[in-house]
This record gives structure tokens, sequence and C-alpha cells, in this order.
């Protein structure tokens, strides 16, 4: 047996060497920027639109602002073309959610003619020629005002042949692009080629053997830049901001120093310029576009949202153990509700969404008894129907009812399109059939809140294939990253038509660019149970980070991770120690749930042992603790769209040293700073404290950095991870005060 698994594993280790020069092989050929000469006879002028000025000199067009002088907020390059085209075949690999896009570009057009400029109503119009490989094609590039702080901006080709637009502008080697929605491998995208479509992150997304091993048996190990809600905006450190309102792929390619060029799958490209002197103000001008989150309820903020699984008997037996140790809880969330199964994977649901009441009997007198302690119960949903004929207790049949009445998305056949999950296959509720949308959201209203539940997971939104056929004509390129969105707001739908709408809330992983106002509380999906920063407890961190800046103001992790593996030479199982640093990273952010993950088995448990129960009791009730500071931060990010966790480049953004933070910190409002332990068995951390007088929480150690900021080293044991506060904070110092007197503070 063991010469067996060492061959294994030896045969494991060729195969990743293998993979690994192949996607060298592949990044080495990665697309080139599309690009040539800018020619125009046209005279230096300039234009005012709106609050922003338009020039031209005769070789380069720059957008600038009233209030930023000469700035230019954006600008082509000097005498290159600043707009190209081209034709493209894309060839679309879907599986279980990950996609692989190879596009085959054709008859590209890389000069560029400019021989119109000229007002239009109170707006500017750009006409010219795109002179391609085999003949040209006349465009138009627009600029209209959006009050004071957006430029919009609109780019067409006159023949919808060609499908593919480049829009290419100039950048520096010291500027740094964040932002993108969320990104997990990296804050400071500089230097990367960057796709923009909503995918499954993936398992690994890199880290070794795992990622290959992962795509070898189900093509779903992920890559760098996967991610289930990456949007298609940035904010610079040179307070430059830009956004598409496409919904079609598109890539950034941030690779060279002087420029970025942005290509679309798309005839037209509409966007817009944002202006703001503080990163503050170019989120919440970009919000007003996307829309806001509004705060959570109440109840969610007093304590831990309990995952479990296993029925009424388990749930009162842990519910009891948790009582003893005295934990704060707002609520069980019992994913199971429908039912389990096992597969390959591990344990799943039945993706049926009724509830099963022989694996929760007596579901009633549950329900009431949590009520009596002020518990809530959070269930789980997603836009996935699955066939139960095969299930002994099923009472209806979701996925049949929807087959038969159409409300599926479709094959070419008429069939509805199955798409694979582990061991089965379900189809999709069609987003885009209103029809379909009224019936889900009696579904969800019969099944699931009528069982009780206040809040839910709508899982998944990212598997929409790109062949499919949709009702509202619309094609899968065209939808496939508004179908999260869709399946947000159809979930915020069945929220604000409920007579208790106020108290409710879902919370999604999967995203887009307007899913800020659709949503209610976003969470990062299914990270690895690891400490690395491909894929495990690092790459939360980053998530938040990056996402914030994307409108993502209420955002939050799996306690511990998700996903477990197990194979004879190779296992990814969740450790203690991993578990309790990530329950000290979750206190400080907007909601505090656990997960059992898909191998609870394999996995360490919050009610494992005696010390774990200790240690998810002390950093509920320190996240109960912060309950009035959170709450004031909810009310504004629903008045400005300013996230809850925050990168310190959004209140320090003339600090260059944060720029390379991508996980080592972060804050909560204004007023905290916290440096999670991220690594195994560390006592010990260095923090950087940007400008300010900062004490430390658990020592009550005051530090004064100056303009230069101040690098600290300080004891983080177990039950003490890095946790700062400005001296001057009043909600800080009530917070010191709570825990002192609730005896959590030393």
């Amino acid at each position: 047996m063991k010469r067996r698994s060492l061959l294994a594993l030896l045969g494991i280790v060729g195969l990743v060497g293998l993979w690994l020069a192949v996607q060298a092989l592949l990044t080495a050929h990665e697309q080139r920027q599309v690009g040539g000469q800018l020619q125009s006879t046209l005279p230096a002028q300039s234009h005012q639109v709106g609050q922003f000025a338009i020039t031209w000199d005769g070789q380069q067009l720059t957008v600038s602002h009233v209030r930023r002088g000469a700035m230019a907020l954006w600008s082509s390059l000097p005498g290159r073309s600043f707009l190209n085209a081209g034709q493209g075949r894309a060839t679309v690999d879907e599986n279980r959610g990950s996609f692989a896009v190879d596009d085959q570009r054709q008859n590209l057009c890389r000069r560029q003619s400019l021989e119109r400029i000229s007002a239009r109503g109170e707006g500017l119009l750009l006409r010219g020629v795109l002179a391609c490989e085999r003949g040209e094609v006349d465009y138009t590039l627009t600029f209209e005002p959006v009050g004071p702080d957006q430029l919009a901006f609109e780019a067409a080709v006159a023949d919808p042949a060609y499908n593919r637009l480049y829009l290419t502008y100039a950048s520096s080697a010291e500027e740094r692009f964040f932002g993108f929605g969320e990104q997990f491998s990296a804050f400071d995208l500089k230097g990367r080629r960057l796709p923009i479509l909503v995918q499954e992150q993936g398992i690994g997304r890199g880290a070794q053997p795992v990622t290959t091993i992962v795509d070898l048996v189900a093509g779903a190990g992920g890559a760098w830049h996967t991610s289930y809600a990456p949007v298609p905006h940035y904010i610079t450190s040179q307070l430059r901001s830009l956004f598409l309102e496409n919904y079609e792929y598109a890539i950034f390619d941030l690779r060279r120093d002087d420029r970025v060029q942005i290509a679309l799958f798309a005839t037209e490209m509409r966007g817009r310029i944002l202006n703001g002197d503080s990163p503050t103000k170019l989120i919440e001008t970009y919000t007003s576009y996307t829309g806001r989150m509004r705060p959570l309820p109440d109840w969610i903020n007093q304590g831990a949202v309990v995952g479990l699984q296993g029925g009424t008997a388990r749930v009162e037996a842990i519910w009891a153990a948790l009582q003893r140790h005295q934990v704060p809880i707002s609520a069980f969330w019992l994913q199971d509700w429908v039912g389990q199964r096992t597969t390959s994977f591990g344990q799943q649901l039945w993706w049926n969404w009724e509830l099963d009441r022989q694996r929760y009997p007596a579901w009633e007198r549950l329900l009431a008894d949590l009520g009596a302690a002020d518990i809530r119960v959070m269930l789980y949903a997603s836009p996935f129907l699955a066939d139960v004929s095969d299930k002994p207790n099923h009472r209806r049949n979701l996925f049949a009812e929807a087959a038969a009445q159409g409300f599926l998305v479709r094959q070419e056949d008429g069939q509805p399109y199955l798409i694979q999950n582990t061991d089965f296959s379900a189809g999709l509720v069609d987003l885009s059939n209103p029809a379909a949308r009224r019936w889900y959201k009696e579904v969800l209203a019969a099944e699931m809140l009528t069982a009780g539940a206040s809040g839910w997971m709508a899982d998944f939104g990212e598997a929409l294939p790109f062949d499919v056929l949709l009702d509202s004509g619309a094609t899968g390129q065209d939808y496939h990253n508004r179908y999260p969105e869709e399946w947000a707001r159809l979930n915020r739908e069945l929220v604000e038509d409920s007579a208790s709408g106020d108290e409710l809330l879902f919370f999604t992983r999967s995203g887009f660019t307007r899913s800020p106002g659709a949503t209610t509380l976003f969470w990062l999906g299914d990270q690895l149970v690891s400490w690395d920063g491909h894929d495990g407890i690092k790459t939360a961190v980053t998530g938040l980070l990056s996402s914030g800046l994307s409108g993502f103001a209420l955002n939050h992790s799996d306690i511990g991770g998700y996903t477990a593996l197990s194979s004879p030479v190779l296992n990814y199982h969740r450790s203690k120690e991993l578990l309790l640093r990530w329950m000290e990273l979750n206190a400080f952010t907007a909601v505090f749930r656990s997960h059992e993950g898909n191998q609870p088995a394999n996995s360490h448990q919050i009610y494992d042992d005696e010390a774990s129960l200790a240690h998810f009791s002390r950093f509920a009730r320190i996240y109960a603790a912060l309950a009035p500071y959170r709450h004031e931060l909810m009310v504004e990010a629903g008045e400005r769209g300013l996230p809850l966790v925050r990168h310190p480049f959004i209140h320090y953004p003339d600090d260059e040293r944060v720029y390379t933070i991508r996980y080592r910190e972060f804050m909560l409002g204004p007023d905290f700073l916290i440096a999670p332990v991220l690594d195994e068995g560390v006592d010990r951390i260095s923090v950087y404290l940007p400008e300010g007088d900062w004490v430390h929480l658990w020592s009550g150690q005051q530090y004064l950095a100056g303009p230069q900021g101040l690098d600290v080293e300080v004891a983080a044991p177990l039950g003490q991870p890095g946790v700062f506060y400005r001296a001057d904070s009043p909600a800080a110092r009530q917070f010191q005060a709570d825990l002192q007197r609730a005896g959590l503070l030393q």
C-alpha cells in the first residue's frame, strides 16, 4: 500500500510539473494589446461638458475636472490610437460553473483617425474611422455629464460584425490599481491582465498540487483571477476611477507601465469616468450608480450565526453545549432543512426547496423553543433545481414543475439545460422569464418563509452557460454576468414583498456591478480550509478589502473556510488552530457565522472540545460588543456606500506604504485597525500603523505614529489578535469599557 501511494504521489508530482509548464506557456502567449497610430488634422480645442473639461491638443485627448485643476482623470497616449476594434470568435468551455475563454481574433483595426469633434446637447461627440487589416469601419465616441462628478462615455462601431472593442489610455509605473470587485489573489492589480467574468472561484486557485489534481479530476481548480463577483471598476492610487456599465465579458490589461487597455466582447462600450478628491468620495459617487446596501436587521448583530446540519436532535444537543458556554446566538443556520445526500464531494443538499420533516421532526416545536430564546432560524436556497424522483420522502419535485412549465434555461433542442455539479445535474431557473420569476418567488415564499425563515443563503448564480436559450431572447454571453444580479433581485423582491421584510435578510456569493443595490449581505464563497494565500484564510481578507472599494459594503466569510479534501495522497482538513484564528478574524467583520464545511467529520468544529467552545463564546461576545459601532457603520454604508471592513488606503490614500497591504491588516470603520493572525504557529505579529495615535487593545500600550507611519511588533497569542484603536475615538473607548465589564479584557 505504501509503495502504491508513493508511486501515485510521484505521478502527481510529474503531472503538476507538466501542468505548470503548460500554464507558463499559455501565460507567455497571452494576447498582446491592440494599438497603432492616431491620425488627425483637427486643431487644438477644449470643450466644457458639465463640470468636466475635454481637451484635444492635436495629439492627445484629455479629460479633467474643474475642481481638480490640470490633473488628468483620463487621457490617451500622445499620437497613439485610443480606440480600436476587431472581429473575434470565442470558444467558451464550461465545467461546473468554471469557464475558460479562448478568443480567436481576426481583422484587427489598429490605426485610428479622428475626423470631427462637435457638441451634442450637453455632451460631446467624436467621429472617425478605424483602419483594419481588411477594410475600415466608422466609429463614434460620446461623452455626457451625469451629475457633477460622473462623465458617461460610449464608444461604438458602425458595423456589428466588429464585435471586439479596445479602449487604451495612459497610466504610469507608479500608479496602483485597486478594486475590481472580489479579488482574492492581490489587492494591487497593476502588472496583471484581469478577465472580468463571474464564475466559480475554483479549488486551489494556484496552490499546488491541489489545483492540478482538482483540474484533472473535475476541471475546477481555478486560477489567480477566478472570482464569484468580479466587477469592471477600479480606483487608483492617483484617485482616478472608471467603470464599465456593460455586462459582456471584459479584460482589463494592466501589464504595461504606461497604459491600460480594456478589451470588451461587444460592439458598444459604455462606462463612466468618476471625479473625487478622496477614496471615500469616489466610493460614494460610484455607489450612487450601483445602489447601496441597507443596514442589516438588528437581530443578526447581537451574536453568532451557528451553521449546523443533522436534524432536530443534533441542533438541540449542540445548542445545549453552546448555552453552557454562554454563547450569544442570533440564529441557527440550518442549510440541510431540505435533506442531505452523500456525493463524491462530501455531504450535499437535495436541491429541492421544501422542508424535510424526516430530518427535522417536530420542526414547529424547535422554532418555538428557539424563538423563546430570541434565536432566529436561517435556511438555504439557490436558483438550481435537481430532479428528486429518487428522494423517498419528497412532496414536490420542483425541477419537474419548472420543466413542465418551461421555466428552466434551455438547450438548443428546447430541453432543460442540465449543469453537472458533482454526482448529479441540475437545471437553472430562467430569470429572464417573468412568469418563471413569479413562480419561483411563490415557491420560496410558500416553502421557506412559511417554514419560519428569518434569513437564508441565496447560493450560486455564477454558472449560466454561454450557449443557453433564454425566454427573453438574450444570449448566454449577454446575460451571464447579469444573472447573479437578477438572482439577488428576485430574493430582494421576496424580502420586500413580505410583511416582515425589515426583519429578513439573505446572503449571496456571486455578484456583479449592481449587486450591492440588490442583495442584503455578501459572503466570500468557498475558501479552502488552509492558511495559504491562493485559496485559504488570507484570501478571505483580500476579498473583503478589494470588494469594499466596489460597493460590497457588508461582506463576510465562513468561519474556518468551507472546502476540505480527502484522498490517499493529499488531504486538506481544517485544523483546530485555523478554526480558532478564523473566529478571531470574523469577529471584526459584518457577520460572525460558522460553517461545518463540506466534510464536517474531517474538519475541526466549534463544538468539538471545550476549548473550542470557549474560544467561540469569547469572540461571539466580542462581536456582540461591537454591535453599536457596526450599526453606525451600516447606516453609513446605506447613506454613502462605504464598507465596514476597509483597506487602510480608504483613509490614508497618501501613505504609499499601505498600497502594498494585501491581507496583513485591515480597518473596521475609521477607528479600528485589525491585524489578524493568518499563519500557523505564530504568536507575535508585526503591524504597520499609519499616522495617528493608536492604542493596543489587549495591553493598553499607546503608539504615536508620525507622518511616516510606525512599525510595531506585539504579542498575539490565541485569543488576542492584533487589535488597535484610535485614541481619540469615543466608540473605541466604549468598546474597551464594555469588554472590561464583560471580563473579556484582562
